[in-house]
C-alpha cells in the first residue's frame, strides 16, 4: 500500500467520524433512543470502513499468507499499516462518542429542568383560572338567588292579587243558568210560543285527546254537514280556551247517543229552546237566537220583558272537570221572564193560514197576506203571511211582510180620496160628473179598467164601479195639500203605532215632489206606497165611524208573580165626520152587493168593502215587464156587519197569474174574505144580520 493510499484511507475515516459527530450534535435535542440510533449508525459506518480495509485479504490456514513473493510482502505491509490506522481512528472515534454522549446527557437534563419549570408555571395559571371561574359562578348564583328572592317577594306582596285571581280563574268554571223565557199566549190563554228543554253538546279542547276522531264521531251520529265537521276539527285542534260548541239544542236521544261513546272532553248541558206551536203566527211572533235572545218580531220587541234575568253557578274544578272539594260554590238563581197575552186568536190564525196557503197555491201567486182586526179596538185576531219558496211550494213566511213590505195600494185608495172630498163638502154621494173614456195628462194616458165613452156618473157609481177617471175628477175637487193631509190622517207615510220591529212607514212624498200625473194618480192609489197593515187600518177609519184606531198585538202581560196587567188601549184620532163614514159605508155596501166585490158577499151578514187591482212597478221604472206583460197586486179590504162592524179584514194576493181572470182584487182576494168571514163569525160568535147577504133582491150575487 502506498503512502498516498494510506492518507486517503485516513481522510475517509476522519470524514466519517466528523460526519457522525455532526449528526450527533444536530440531534442532541432528540430523544435518547434517537441519539443511540445515530451513534450506532456512525459506529457501523466506521466499522464498515475498517472492515473494508481489513477484509481486503483472504485468510489462509495457519494464519499465514500463502505467497512469499515481494508482492505478498508488500500486501502484508499494507495490511499492517491499515490496521494501525484503523486502530488510531477507532481511538479517536471512541473519544468523540464520549464527548457527544456527555452533550446529550446535558441537553436532556436541561430539557427536563425546563419541562419541570413549565409544568410548575402551567399549574399555577390553571389554578388561577379555575379560581376566577369559581368566583364568577358563585357571584352568578348569588345574584340569581337575590333576583329569585326579590321576585318571590313581589309575587307574595305587590303582584299577589293578580296571580291569585289568575290561578282561581284557571280552575274556576262559571255556568250561566238561563232564566225561563216567558210564554206567549193567545187571547184565550192557549200557548203559542214557549221554551222546551233541549240538550247542547260541548267539548273542552284541553281535555280532548283525539280532535279528528272526536269530530268524526259527533258528525257521524248527528249527521252534521262537512262544514260543521271542519269547524269542530279546527276548534278542537287549536286547544284555545276550554269550551267549544259541538251541537246546540238537539233532541236528548241524539245527544245521549254521542255521550254514550264516552269521548274524552265531551259533555252536555240542558238549555231551553223556543218553539212556536204548529208554526201558528210564527212570522208575527218572530224568533230567538240559540242563546234565547229575541232577534225578530214580538220576541225582539218584548225581549227584555220576556227574557228575565239569567242566574249563574260558579265552581272550582280540577283538570278532569270534577269539582274541587272544600272550595265551595256560588249560585245566583235566575229570574223568570214575564208572559205575553196577545190579541191573536190561535184557532182563527190557524184557519187563516190554511185558507191563504190554498189560495196562493191555486192562483200560482208569489205571495199573499191576510190581516183580521177588531174594528173598534184595533186588536189583531190574525196576521198571516205566505210566500212561495225556491222549491215552488207556497209556505208560511218567516217574516211578517204585512208590516214591513209596502206596495202601491191601487183602487182601494179610492176610499180615501172620495172620503176626503165628502168630508170637505166638495161632493155628495149623488154629485154627478161627466167621466170621459180616456184622459191624457202630461203625455200619460189614464183609462178605466173597462172601455166606455164619456158618460155621466155619480160619486156613488164612480166608487162602486171603481172608475179611475171618475175618482181623478172627484179627488180633483181638493187641493194637493188637502189630499196629502188626508192621506197622512189615514195613516200613510208613518208607522201605525204598533211599534213592530222593522215596520215600514211606506212612501208618501211631499206635494212639492208631486210632478206631472202624480197629482192625479194619488187619488186612485199610484204615487205612494203602503203596507197591508197601513191599508187595513186606513179603511178601518170608515168602519170605526171616522176614527183612526191603531192596530194592537199585545193585550196583557203576566209577571213572575202571576199578576195580569192589561196593556194600554190603542191610540185613536178623528179623521172623518161620523156621517161621512156612514155615507161611505153605504157606498161600499153597494161595491159588495152590485159592484166589483160581489164575491165577497157572506150569507147572513152585510159586508162593506173595496177592491183594488194595482200594477206592480218593475225594476225598469215602468209598470211593464221586460216581456211586455204586467204584474198585479190584487186586494180586497172590507168589514162586517157593515152597519155595526166587528171585524175589518184585508186580503191581498201578490202576483197572481197575470193571464188569468183571477188577477183582479174582486176575483183573487174577495173569495178568501168571504170564506174567512164565516170563520170569524163562528169563532167570535158574531150575530148574523139576517138570512141573506143584506143586499137588495135585484143585486148581483157573488155566489
Amino acid at each position: 500500500m502506498s503512502p498516498r493510499d494510506g492518507r486517503e484511507s485516513r481522510q475517509r475515516s476522519s470524514r466519517s467520524a466528523g460526519a457522525g459527530e455532526v449528526q450527533r450534535r444536530s440531534r442532541s435535542h432528540g430523544t435518547s433512543s434517537s441519539r443511540r440510533s445515530s451513534q450506532t449508525r456512525t459506529t457501523d459506518r466506521v466499522s464498515d470502513e475498517g472492515g473494508r480495509t481489513t477484509g481486503s485479504r483472504r485468510p489462509v490456514a495457519g494464519g499465514r499468507p500463502t505467497g512469499r513473493s515481494a508482492s505478498g510482502r508488500t500486501r502484508g505491509h499494507e495490511t499492517r499499516e491499515t490496521t494501525r490506522d484503523a486502530s488510531r481512528s477507532g481511538s479517536r472515534s471512541t473519544g468523540q462518542r464520549s464527548t457527544g454522549q456527555r452533550l446529550i446527557r446535558q441537553t436532556e437534563q436541561f430539557k427536563q429542568r425546563a419541562v419541570q419549570t413549565a409544568k410548575k408555571q402551567t399549574s399555577y395559571e390553571v389554578d388561577q383560572r379555575i379560581r376566577k371561574r369559581l368566583s364568577f359562578a358563585v357571584l352568578g348564583i348569588v345574584f340569581a338567588l337575590l333576583v329569585l328572592a326579590v321576585w318571590v317577594g313581589l309575587l307574595q306582596t305587590v303582584r299577589r292579587d293578580g296571580y291569585h285571581a289568575a290561578s282561581i280563574n284557571q280552575r274556576t268554571r262559571t255556568t250561566i243558568i238561563r232564566a225561563d223565557r216567558g210564554v206567549i199566549f193567545d187571547r184565550n190563554g192557549s200557548e203559542i210560543a214557549l221554551s222546551v228543554p233541549t240538550t247542547t253538546l260541548f267539548a273542552d279542547p284541553q281535555l280532548v285527546v283525539d280532535p279528528i276522531g272526536t269530530a268524526a264521531a259527533v258528525t257521524s251520529i248527528l249527521q252534521l254537514s262537512v262544514e260543521e265537521h271542519d269547524r269542530i276539527v279546527a276548534a278542537l285542534s287549536k286547544r284555545e280556551g276550554n269550551f267549544v260548541y259541538l251541537a246546540r239544542q238537539i233532541n236528548k236521544d241524539r245527544a245521549k247517543a254521542v255521550l254514550d261513546l264516552n269521548l274524552s272532553g265531551v259533555s252536555s248541558y240542558t238549555e231551553p229552546s223556543r218553539v212556536v206551536e204548529s208554526g201558528v203566527a210564527g212570522a208575527v211572533i218572530g224568533r230567538t237566537d240559540p242563546d234565547g235572545v229575541g232577534i225578530s218580531g214580538l220576541e225582539q220587541q218584548y225581549n227584555e220583558l220576556l227574557a228575565g234575568v239569567d242566574g249563574k253557578a260558579v265552581r272550582q274544578r280540577d283538570n278532569k272537570g270534577n269539582s274541587i272539594s272544600g272550595t265551595g260554590s256560588m249560585i245566583t238563581d235566575p229570574q223568570s221572564g214575564a208572559d205575553l197575552v196577545l190579541t191573536v186568536d190561535k184557532s182563527i190564525q190557524f184557519q187563516v193560514d190554511q185558507a191563504l196557503l190554498q189560495r196562493v197555491d191555486q192562483l200560482k201567486a208569489r205571495a199573499g197576506t191576510v190581516i183580521m182586526m177588531d174594528s173598534r179596538t184595533g186588536d189583531i185576531y190574525a196576521m198571516s203571511n205566505v210566500r212561495r219558496g225556491e222549491d215552488g211550494k207556497a209556505e208560511l213566511a218567516t217574516g211578517n211582510f204585512a208590516a214591513v213590505e209596502a206596495h202601491e195600494p191601487g183602487s182601494v185608495a179610492k176610499v180615501f180620496s172620495v172620503s176626503a172630498a165628502l168630508n170637505e163638502g166638495k161632493v155628495t154621494d149623488s154629485t154627478e160628473f161627466m167621466v170621459p173614456g180616456v184622459l191624457r195628462e202630461d203625455g200619460f194616458v189614464i183609462r178605466d179598467a173597462y172601455p166606455h165613452p164619456t158618460m155621466k156618473m155619480t160619486v156613488r157609481e164612480i166608487l162602486r164601479e171603481s172608475s179611475n177617471l171618475g175618482t181623478v175628477i172627484t179627488g180633483g175637487t181638493l187641493q194637493p195639500e188637502q189630499m196629502h193631509a188626508y192621506l197622512r190622517a189615514f195613516g200613510f207615510g208613518a208607522t201605525t203605532g204598533l211599534e213592530y220591529p222593522g215596520e215600514s212607514k211606506g212612501i208618501l212624498k211631499s206635494t212639492r215632489k208631486w210632478f206631472g200625473t202624480e197629482k192625479k194618480t194619488v187619488t186612485y192609489g199610484y204615487g205612494y206606497a203602503a203596507t197591508p197593515l197601513q191599508l187595513v187600518s186606513g179603511v178601518n177609519v170608515v168602519a170605526n165611524g171616522g176614527t183612526y184606531v191603531a192596530p194592537r198585538l199585545v193585550k196583557a202581560t203576566i209577571d213572575a208573580d202571576g199578576q195580569l196587567k192589561e196593556t194600554n188601549p190603542a191610540s185613536t184620532r178623528p179623521v172623518l165626520k161620523p156621517e161621512v163614514a156612514t155615507t161611505m159605508t153605504s157606498i161600499m155596501k153597494d161595491v159588495v152587493c152590485s159592484g166589483t166585490a160581489t164575491l165577497a158577499q157572506v150569507k147572513g151578514m152585510t159586508v162593506a168593502g173595496k177592491t183594488g187591482t194595482g200594477y206592480k212597478a218593475q225594476d225598469n221604472g215602468t209598470y211593464t215587464t221586460a216581456t211586455g206583460g204586467r204584474k198585479y197586486f190584487a186586494s180586497f179590504v172590507g168589514y162586517f156587519p157593515a152597519d155595526d162592524p166587528k171585524i175589518t179584514m184585508l186580503v191581498s194576493i201578490d202576483e197572481p197569474d197575470g193571464s188569468s181572470r183571477d188577477r183582479f182584487g174582486g176575483t183573487a182576494a174577495a173569495p178568501v174574505f168571504s170564506r174567512l168571514a164565516n170563520v170569524a163569525i163562528q169563532e167570535l160568535d158574531i150575530t148574523p144580520t139576517g138570512t141573506g147577504t143584506g143586499c137588495p133582491a135585484d143585486a148581483k150575487s157573488g155566489h
